[in-house]
């Protein structure tokens, strides 16, 4: 049976671009310390709604992890570093008791309907199962984060290691009293990529992201998005993992993360 969130939201507001982390930020590594998909999807939503005076939209999201990122009293700022009718770029910072903890950049551009013939990418969107996925990672119990979506397994799964497509929809708002709009459904999930196609096993070892890295040629359509991701890992300690981004329509866009590895 799927354990209820444990959070009627991840965040809660706080005004003026500070925010309240809940229980449901919280990842598998450690009780006090927020998985990356909450404060990434929380610097997608600040990005995505900073003003645009030509209706610009979000087309690639970089975010550098400057550190576990504390359970704690954030405040989320926005700034633009290149402007233009057409194309922008974006830096956000995520910080906590005066240290940034994440920063990201965004390109904005102009989307216009039938400027461009379509060259679509040829992957097959995988059918969505029935039933949502039960369990996590052999030996973690504790996963707040994991709880806060449904998951569903096209291929592969959390007890598996190796390739996995996986459907998933969160079950709380990102930011309480806030309806979730598809691009942070999408980096909410996404984030997860190295752990759903995990090579090693987690109570051994730690390949941790340093970074994620999403472009989105179209707009994801929510509630539910999916990714098939792949870890790739060199004896030097240093990794990759890449994902296809789709949801009922398509592949949308693509994910990279590098990823640190070392013995546990």
């Amino acid at each position: 049976m799927s354990v209820p969130p444990r959070s009627s939201a991840f965040y809660l507001p706080l005004g003026e671009g500070r925010y309240e982390p809940t229980e449901s930020t919280i990842g598998p590594w450690a009780p006090g310390i927020q998985h990356g998909g909450p404060p990434g999807a929380l610097l997608m939503h600040a990005l995505s709604t900073y003003p645009s005076e030509h209706g610009l939209e979000i087309a690639r999201l970089t975010i550098e992890i400057l550190g576990p990122v504390p359970i704690g009293t954030c405040e989320v700022t926005v700034e633009r570093v290149r402007g233009g009718k057409r194309i922008e770029l974006l830096r956000a910072q995520y910080a906590s008791g005066g240290k940034a903890f994440m920063t990201a950049h965004a390109w904005r551009t102009e989307r216009v309907s039938g400027v461009a013939p379509r060259i679509a990418h040829p992957f097959e969107v995988p059918p969505m199962p029935d039933k949502a996925t039960e369990g996590y990672f052999q030996g973690i119990e504790y996963f707040p984060y994991g709880d806060a979506l449904e998951w569903r397994f096209a291929e592969g799964g959390f007890d598996h290691a190796g390739v996995a497509t996986v459907w998933a929809r969160p079950r709380i708002p990102l930011i309480e009293g806030r309806e979730i709009s598809g691009l942070e459904s999408l980096i909410l999930m996404i984030d997860s990529a190295n752990g759903v196609s995990a090579e090693l096993d987690i109570r051994k070892w730690s390949f941790v992201p340093v970074d994620l890295s999403v472009g989105i040629y179209r707009l994801p359509q929510g509630p539910w998005v999916g990714m098939s991701a792949r870890s790739v890992i060199e004896p030097n300690g240093i990794g990759q993992t890449m994902s296809t981004a789709f949801d009922q329509q398509g592949a949308l866009g693509h994910s990279m993360q590098t990823l640190f590895v070392r013995p546990q």
